[in-house]
């Protein structure tokens, strides 16, 4: 079974992801942010960069879903590979900051791998409006992360928005994160455990 997590920057999917992968005893597949070569540079100079952190994240990702498939285990993974291009590529590209000639090149070879792989058996989305995504981001103090704008982030949420109104890969469930902290309260959690319970039901 495959499971994945999606959400803007500072949603709290990684975080998620780690005790929900506990929780059920699932393997979680994580976002590659800490080795990733390009994520500063990017940062620093978004329009310079922009093709080759996509095209990164978009291998990385492909890799994952291949990995996810071939082990025949329960896995949870943190974003999945259609976010790179609806959202994050997409974006970039109406901000000027991807090339269109690089961003159809990018769409070209994404729509070759989206042939090879399956959308995850459940996707949980966490929305969250930007303020609660600024007060996250912030806590993790994460020094790359420290430039990215309000208008940046609005932009992604938007993006995000549109396309889980389109998604019809597979099972959806929304959760609304604003008023939620499932680190902290443990209420929170079993409310979204109860969620996920009710729609993983449905999957066996």
């Amino acid at each position: 079974m495959h499971i994945a997590v999606t959400g803007n920057i500072g949603a709290g999917k990684t975080t998620l992801t780690t005790m929900l992968s506990k929780h059920y005893n699932w393997e979680a597949q994580f976002e590659d942010v800490d080795h990733n070569p390009y994520l500063d540079d990017f940062y620093g100079d978004m329009s310079k960069w922009s093709f080759a952190l996509q095209i990164y994240f978009l291998g990385s990702r492909f890799r994952q879903v291949k990995e996810i498939r071939e082990s025949g285990k329960n896995v949870i993974q943190d974003r999945t590979i259609y976010e790179d291009a609806h959202i994050f590529a997409e974006n970039l590209a109406e901000m000027n900051l991807l090339s269109e000639r690089d961003f159809n090149n990018y769409l070209s070879v994404f729509k070759l791998m989206k042939d090879f792989v399956s959308a995850p058996d459940l996707l949980i989305y966490l929305r969250a409006d930007v303020p609660t995504l600024v007060r996250q981001i912030s806590k993790r103090g994460r020094e790359y992360e420290a430039g990215i704008s309000i208008d940046y982030l609005s932009k992604l949420n938007n993006k995000y928005q549109s396309w889980i109104e389109n998604y019809k890969e597979g099972k959806l469930l929304i959760i609304d994160v604003d008023d939620l902290d499932f680190v902290e309260r443990p209420e929170d959690f079993g409310y979204i455990l109860e969620r996920i319970d009710a729609e993983l039901n449905g999957l066996f």
